[in-house]
């Protein structure tokens, strides 16, 4: 019975079998090779994509530039508020410092912080000239650190180097430290010259760079003492970034006319180096404590005595081109 069984269900089984393994076979016999395609092909397709790419993300960017958003007049009710709806408030120098002693009251941070501040300068000329970056060293009127610098003093003469010392050099010497500054056996802050020294510092141009003493950052001269209290106490700062100037002025405990004069001087110190030629050569100026937020300043009548020496050089210059016409004309007839 059992074999039986088994054949009837085969005989029954059988016919669909064959039907279904015709099926399967169809397809695969139909189904043909397919040519390769040349790779010359999906290079141009992958080329034409970064193209298309590329100029998908030059219409994005020409979309955010064509984005303008403007600040409103009005200034903001609550004190949460989105900054580019509003154009940034300006302070004066006095109403900013006494911000910043507030701030520091309420967050509950150190009263000794120090002061620093931001200034961005217009370097561009005409003719697309930049104005090259500079360094310079400052004697600010009021002290805020005890700290001093180590100033090397070169010079020949022996009660040139008695002064030297007296008036606290730290190294004091001739053309033989020019053997242990060239193998970094002497390292200092800063470094000053006498005149009659300086043709045989020439093999230390290259080493010091802007250190190099010179009579435009006043570390060339005859008066030791005066050159020695600059570099031994002053402030120094540089441009960084080819516009931008950041420095510390003073500490947040001091009173807010000590910090007004730190910072009046040493402005006056940056706008020494702006060109006869060029328009306003600060655009912007930011103060700020080690943990507080920058607060920009108001530049109106912060630079008052600059701007009247500016005025008088004009007037001067016109003054003296009046006086040359005549002389001119005479010569001519």
């Amino acid at each position: 019975m059992a074999a039986g069984g088994g054949r009837c269900v085969w005989r029954v089984v059988a016919p669909h079998c064959r039907w279904a393994l015709a099926g399967l076979r169809l397809p695969l016999a139909a189904a043909s090779p397919r040519p390769p395609q040349p790779v010359c092909c999906y290079a141009a397709a992958a080329k034409n994509a970064k193209r298309g790419s590329q100029k998908a993300k030059q219409e994005e960017t020409k979309k955010k530039k064509g984005i303008i958003r403007r600040p409103l007049m009005s200034k903001p009710v609550d004190d949460v508020y989105l900054t580019w709806l509003y154009k940034r408030p300006s302070y004066n120098v006095e109403e900013a410092v006494s911000m910043l002693k507030k701030f520091q009251e309420l967050d509950f941070t150190h009263p000794k912080q120090y002061v620093y501040i931001n200034v961005f300068l217009d370097m561009a000329l005409q003719k697309k000239k930049k104005v090259d970056p500079f360094a310079s060293t400052v004697l600010l009127p009021y002290r805020f650190t005890d700290e001093v610098n180590k100033v090397l003093v070169f010079t020949e003469n022996e009660q040139e180097a008695e002064i030297a010392r007296e008036n606290g050099a730290a190294v004091v010497g001739g053309v033989e430290l020019i053997k242990w500054i060239l193998e970094d056996e002497i390292q200092v802050d800063s470094y000053v010259a006498v005149p009659a020294i300086m043709p045989k510092l020439i093999p230390l141009r290259g080493k010091l760079r802007r250190k190099y003493p010179s009579t435009k950052r006043n570390s060339l001269g005859h008066d030791i003492p005066k050159m020695l209290q600059l570099f031994r106490e002053g402030l120094e700062y540089t441009v960084e970034d080819e516009r931008v100037i950041k420095t510390r002025i003073a500490r947040l405990d001091m009173p807010t006319e000590q910090i007004v004069a730190n910072l009046k001087t040493i402005l006056e110190d940056i706008c020494k180096f702006k060109p006869s030629s060029s328009g306003p050569f600060m655009r912007k100026l930011v103060i700020r404590s080690s943990t507080s937020e920058g607060l920009l300043l108001n530049l109106d009548g912060l630079l008052p005595e600059v701007e009247k020496v500016e005025e008088k050089e004009e007037e001067e210059a016109l003054e003296e081109e009046d006086e040359e016409k005549p002389v001119q004309e005479s010569v001519s007839t």
